[in-house]
C-alpha cells in the first residue's frame, strides 16, 4: 500500500532530484527516507559514491582517449593511404623504404607518447582536484603553493622545456628525421635518432654528436625531395671550350642513363658554362639533379668519368700554382 503525502515529507530540504524520483517510483515513506539519509546530501556513502564515480569516469575517459591516440598514431606509422594515392605520390627519390618506415614510426610513436601524457595529466589532474573538492579540502593554499613551485621549476628547467617544445614543433613540421643528412652548424652528418630533447648525428668521421633541440638555430637538410651535384672543372686557359662543353655534356649524359645511376640522377645533366676565369685556368660548371642524399657519391663517379674522358680526348685539367711569395 502506498504511503500518503509528498516527497518533501520524507526527503531532506531542499529536495534532490534523486529523492523525488525515489518517492515517485516507490511511494514508500521508509524507502524514500532511507535514500535521503544514506544516499542524499553529504552522507559518507554519497561522498564515497561520488569519489568512486569520478575516478571511474576519469579512468574510463583516459583509456578511451589513449586508445584513440594509439590507433591514430599506428595509422600514421603504417602509412594507411590508399594504394592509388601511394602510387601517385611515390617518386624515385623518396629514399630507402626502411629509413622512411623508421622515420614515420619514430615520429608517430613520439607524438603518440606526448599526446597520451598530456591527456593523462589533464584528465587525472581534473579528477584529483574534483575529488579533493568533494572531500572538502580548501584548494586555495594548495593551488597557490603549486603555482609558486611551478614558477621555480620553470626557471630552473627552462632549457629542458625549450628543448622539448622545439622537439615537438620539429616533429610536427617534419624538418628532418632518421636517415637525413643535415647541417646543424658544428655538427654535420646523418641523423641516427630523434627524441623530444636531443638529436643524435653521426658525421663522416664516425663521431657521434648529441645536439639539444633547443640549441638548434638553423637546419640545413640535404635529404629532402632532391639534391644537386655542382661540379666545377678547371681546364687550361688555352683549352677549346666548345670541345670541353661537349665532353662534359656527353659524359654526364651517358652516366645519367647507365645503371644504377639512371635511378639516382632524376634530370638530364646540364653544362652551365664558364663559372670563373683566371690567369691559370678556366672553370667550367656542370650540374645534375639527384635523389636526396646521393649527391656525394654521384659527384665522385662523375669526376672519375670526366677524368677518363679528358685523358682520352687529350684535354688537360689545370693545376694551380702555389703562391710561395713572402707575405
Amino acid at each position: 500500500m502506498a504511503d500518503k503525502g509528498k516527497a518533501v515529507d520524507y526527503c531532506q530540504v531542499p529536495v534532490s532530484m534523486g529523492c523525488k524520483l525515489t518517492w515517485n517510483f516507490s511511494h514508500n515513506g521508509g524507502v524514500t527516507r532511507t535514500y535521503s539519509e544514506w544516499l542524499d546530501g553529504e552522507s559518507p556513502i554519497t561522498l564515497a559514491l561520488k569519489i568512486i564515480l569520478c575516478v571511474a569516469i576519469a579512468l574510463l575517459l583516459r583509456r578511451v582517449v589513449n586508445r584513440t591516440i594509439t590507433r591514430i598514431t599506428l595509422r600514421m606509422a603504417e602509412g594507411t593511404m590508399s594504394e592509388r594515392i601511394r602510387e601517385r605520390t611515390r617518386t624515385i627519390f623518396d629514399g630507402s623504404p626502411v629509413l622512411v618506415s623508421e622515420r614515420r614510426r619514430q615520429r608517430a610513436e613520439t607524438m603518440g607518447s606526448v599526446l597520451r601524457s598530456i591527456a593523462s595529466i589533464i584528465i587525472l589532474g581534473t579528477a584529483s582536484i574534483t575529488v579533493l573538492g568533494y572531500i572538502g579540502l580548501d584548494l586555495t593554499p594548495f593551488l597557490a603553493s603549486a603555482s609558486i613551485i611551478g614558477v621555480a621549476v620553470a626557471f630552473g628547467a627552462q632549457s629542458v622545456v625549450k628543448d622539448f617544445l622545439t622537439g615537438i614543433f620539429m616533429l610536427l613540421e617534419d624538418q628532418y628525421g632518421v636517415g637525413d643528412v643535415v647541417n646543424l652548424g658544428e655538427a654535420k652528418g646523418t641523423v641516427e635518432a630523434v627524441t623530444l630533447r636531443t638529436t643524435r648525428v653521426r658525421d663522416v668521421n664516425g663521431v657521434v654528436w648529441y645536439v639539444p633541440n633547443g640549441e638548434i638555430k638553423r637546419v640545413g637538410n640535404e635529404s629532402q625531395n632532391w639534391a644537386r651535384v655542382v661540379l666545377d672543372v678547371p681546364v687550361e686557359y688555352d683549352a677549346d671550350l666548345d670541345k670541353v662543353r661537349t665532353i662534359l655534356s656527353e659524359t654526364a649524359g651517358r652516366m645519367a642513363v647507365d645503371p644504377p645511376w639512371d635511378e639516382v640522377i632524376i634530370e638530364d645533366p646540364t653544362v652551365w658554362g664558364v663559372q670563373a676565369l683566371s690567369g691559370e685556368a678556366i672553370v667550367v660548371r656542370v650540374v645534375c639533379k639527384t635523389a636526396p642524399g646521393r649527391q656525394a657519391d654521384t659527384a665522385r663517379e662523375l669526376r672519375e668519368r670526366v677524368k677518363k674522358a679528358f685523358d682520352a680526348a687529350g684535354v688537360n685539367v689545370a693545376t694551380f700554382k702555389e703562391d710561395t711569395s713572402a707575405a
